[in-house]
């Protein structure tokens, strides 16, 4: 049987599968029976035994939305907020806070720290452990996540033309490959003239990131931090 408890909010034709629980109380010691919320928007589906907790009185609302894919067994806790069009495959686990913009895809048993940010159209490879943000269009994975590369299958099956790609590309290039640190890449792509949509988006992803993005092909967190 699935179970809502108090505070559920379904939009249109979303469908939930047996064993799934939506809107426990939030696995969070700090919570002291706030009135708070899951919210979830049209077309999504909720397959079996994925638990998702509503908020906390930070946000008062965890929320997913529209045309979302949460399969079996994924968690979804306190204050998290999910974009429209993502996919969580199964068994997938984000903790509080967590943000994942649209059209992004987190692969299987992949584990996500509190308080990240996942962009849009992002792709994490299954069974990934994801302690910073992925700027919008990457591919991540490997152990710890970095770059390898944009989310280039998933661009293509969007519409994204040949010369937005380019663009992504040779952003990441800059970010990643021209031996600069974050802050100058960023510095030095944005005093140029007439930043595109998707460049704007990147630069802007990574300057609200407080935790920092994850690093390159090349490094790791472990090494950077060593």
């Amino acid at each position: 049987n699935v179970v809502l408890f108090d505070g559920t909010r379904l939009g249109n034709n979303v469908k939930v599968f047996p064993g799934a629980s939506i809107s426990a109380v939030p696995q969070d010691l700090k919570f002291d029976g706030e009135i708070t919320t899951v919210e979830i928007g049209d077309n999504t589906t909720i397959r079996e035994y994925a638990t998702i907790s509503r908020g906390t009185k930070d946000k008062y609302t965890t929320s997913i939305g529209r045309n979302c894919l949460v399969m079996a067994y994924v968690h979804i806790a306190h204050d998290c907020t999910i974009a429209d069009n993502v996919i969580l495959v199964n068994n997938v686990q984000l903790a509080g806070h967590v943000e994942v913009g649209y059209h992004a895809i987190v692969g299987g048993t992949s584990a996500v720290l509190q308080f990240v940010k996942i962009g849009a159209h992002v792709m994490v490879a299954g069974g990934s452990q994801v302690r910073k943000d992925i700027p919008p269009y990457a591919l991540a994975g490997q152990y710890p996540v970095c770059y390898m590369g944009i989310n280039l299958v998933g661009l293509r099956r969007r519409g994204f033309t040949h010369n937005q790609i380019d663009d992504i590309q040779d952003t990441y290039r800059q970010l990643y490959l021209r031996g600069l640190n974050v802050s100058d890449a960023v510095r030095e792509m944005e005093s140029r003239e007439n930043i595109s949509t998707e460049r704007r988006a990147i630069l802007d992803f990574i300057k609200n990131s407080p935790k920092g993005i994850i690093k390159g092909p090349e490094k790791s967190e472990v090494k950077s931090e060593a």
